[in-house]
């Protein structure tokens, strides 16, 4: 652990993050952690991690008021998350907190603050124990923050099993129709114990000092201005300068080093199609077949990001495409050549398409995902679906219209109200993370009012 680094910062403040040990959840409070380390120097910020995580991100730069620490590997490591979601959720939310709490004793200078993920539940038990503030950090949409927190009254007042699961049933009192149509979705395709955790982390979040929520005002402003009615605490909406180098130190699980960059200099501007499907989950091997099918059958030039074993798929790509096991996907949404991105509509992919200004292709395979695609489809209108139908046990499309999707979506001419639409979007963002934007003004009141309760900030 890297305490030396307070010795010399005259630290006024000290803050512990502890994210939910998962790649989108670390990434979103690294970022975090980075804007409020480059607004007060004076406060120190120690990240907690397991030791799997710390050779993960160690390497990567940081402020020199952030330090990493570290507790043993507790939970499942991260190639093993696929097999078993729900058992690492239970591991994160039951084993993390014993380790956590001896390390918050050892640690100096005093702690002052607690940073921490919604889906860990325990540090705002840990943080009134303490008598600090405690903040916590939601990585998903504010609109999905309000869908999970109708479905746990739902199950707190017994209507659940009555009417959520009954298509004929239109209307719940309390509940937008598209919400309904979110909960839904999200019951049907996951398992009952993954969303009894969560409910119990959201239940949790009413008694913390505040929320931080991974967007933007501007894109989210009904749901956020229903979070602040319903939680009666302050609400900061700060969206991550994804496109400011200096202020992203992503975490990859790779030192792959082709140079696929290369190859988007050779190619066309807006001619490239992208496609990333997230970092555990992906498809059958029969959905993967129609997918190739149809990228072969197109011209549509692509760069395809799949982890695991993926020989065989190189050698289908001919000139036109590449697969790669990573990829820095920050430079790739924002390479000139490349026109559109077929995503599983994980948040942080979602919010770095809307800051780059590329239109998507929806795919969505788990929890969250679905309902980030209806907003991408029906709220912001930035992007196409790529419809399933329900195939034996599993949602499937076929390679014929796959095919009839990607031309169509990747025709400048065609999608050209689409392009327009994703660069009013990307106007939004930028307003919104440059001085004096809602995510400024958002991060600066969290600094001041939250984190440095004791008059610290200057």
């Amino acid at each position: 652990m890297e305490f030396a680094v307070a010795e010399n910062l005259g630290v006024r403040g000290h803050v512990v993050a502890m994210p939910y040990p998962s790649q989108g959840h670390v990434n979103s409070m690294i970022n975090l952690c980075n804007q409020l380390a480059s607004l007060q120097a004076s406060i120190l910020i120690t990240i907690v991690v397991t030791q799997e995580w710390l050779g993960l991100i160690a390497s990567h730069p940081k402020h020199t008021n952030i330090r990493f620490a570290t507790i043993p590997n507790v939970v499942p490591l991260q190639s093993q998350i696929a097999s078993d979601i729900t058992a690492f959720f239970q591991a994160a939310v039951t084993n993390l907190q014993p380790p956590f709490c001896r390390l918050l004793h050892r640690l100096h200078p005093a702690v002052t603050a607690l940073l921490a993920d919604v889906e860990l539940q325990f540090p705002v038990a840990v943080a009134r124990l303490m008598d600090i503030p405690v903040a916590l950090l939601w990585t998903m949409s504010a609109s999905f923050f309000l869908s999970l927190d109708q479905l746990q009254k739902l199950v707190r007042n017994g209507a659940l099993k009555a009417d959520l699961l009954d298509d004929c049933e239109e209307h719940i009192s309390g509940i937008s129709p598209a919400q309904l149509a979110d909960l839904r979705t999200v019951l049907r395709e996951n398992d009952l114990r993954f969303l009894q955790i969560e409910m119990e982390c959201i239940s949790e979040v009413s008694k913390a000092d505040c929320l931080i929520v991974n967007s933007v005002e501007g894109l989210e402003a009904e749901a956020i201005g229903s979070l602040r009615a319903m939680l009666h605490f302050p609400i900061y909406p700060i969206a991550f300068p994804y496109f400011k180098p200096e202020a992203n130190h992503l975490v990859s699980y790779s030192d792959y080093k082709f140079d696929y960059l290369n190859w988007l200099d050779s190619q066309a501007a807006m001619s490239v199609l992208y496609i990333s499907l997230g970092s555990f989950l992906s498809v059958s091997c029969a959905q993967m077949n129609e997918i190739v099918s149809a990228l072969e059958t197109s011209g549509v030039r692509y760069l395809w990001v799949v982890r695991g074993e993926v020989s065989w798929l190189k050698e289908k790509c001919g000139d036109r495409g590449i697969v790669v096991p990573w990829c820095d996907q920050l430079k790739v949404l924002s390479h000139p050549s490349v026109g559109g991105f077929w995503t599983h509509c994980g948040w942080n992919s979602t919010m770095e398409a809307v800051f780059a200004g590329i239109p998507m292709l929806t795919f969505p395979l788990f929890f969250d995902q679905v309902p980030n695609s209806r907003q991408i489809l029906e709220v912001w209108k930035n992007g196409w679906e790529l419809k399933r139908s329900v195939l034996g046990s599993e949602e499937f499309i076929a390679q014929k219209e796959i095919l009839e999707v990607i031309e169509k979506f990747m025709d400048v001419v065609k999608g050209k109200e689409l392009r327009e639409r994703v660069l009013e979007l990307k106007g939004i963002c930028d307003q919104a993370v440059a001085e004096g934007g809602s995510s400024n003004i958002n991060l600066n009141a969290l600094m001041k009012d939250v984190l440095c309760v004791q008059g610290i900030y200057a």
